[in-house]
């Protein structure tokens, strides 16, 4: 009997983790058809962020597409900056890991920088300097 709950105790588990595995599947099946249009693209479980032109969009990742989409023009970035728990870094020489790392984009004509959450260090510090080349 007790060999039997412990059994269903796992099916359950595998259940839930196959459902999760589905949710995320469709969101970056999703992000794919969405990243097409663009030049260049970046997909993570925070954001999705996309280059087309002199324009970067970027939003929250869903199963149906991206939502919450906003949109900068490169032409009007001041400076780019990655900032890991809050503080910038050096991109020559960034962290191992950081628990919040964003992507700051200071605009022209607006107070409030864009941040772009990331999960990857590394990708976000590529990011940061393909736009600091570009701008």
């Amino acid at each position: 009997m007790t060999e039997g709950l412990v059994w269903l105790a796992l099916l359950f588990v595998f259940i839930g983790l196959a459902s999760f595995g589905w949710i995320e599947y469709r969101k970056v099946e999703a992000y794919r058809v969405w990243a097409q249009s663009f030049e260049r693209a970046k997909y993570d479980i925070y954001a999705v962020l996309g280059q087309k032109g002199q324009t970067l969009t970027w939003g929250k990742p869903t199963s149906k597409g991206p939502i919450n989409l906003q949109h900068c023009s490169i032409d009007t970035i001041r400076s780019v900056l990655v900032q890991i728990d809050g503080q910038s870094i050096d991109f020559r020489n960034p962290p191992d890991k950081g628990k919040t790392i964003q992507l700051v984009l200071e605009s022209q004509g607006n107070d409030n920088p864009f941040l772009i959450p990331f999960t990857d260090i590394t990708l976000a510090v590529e990011w940061a300097q393909y736009l600091i080349t570009v701008i």
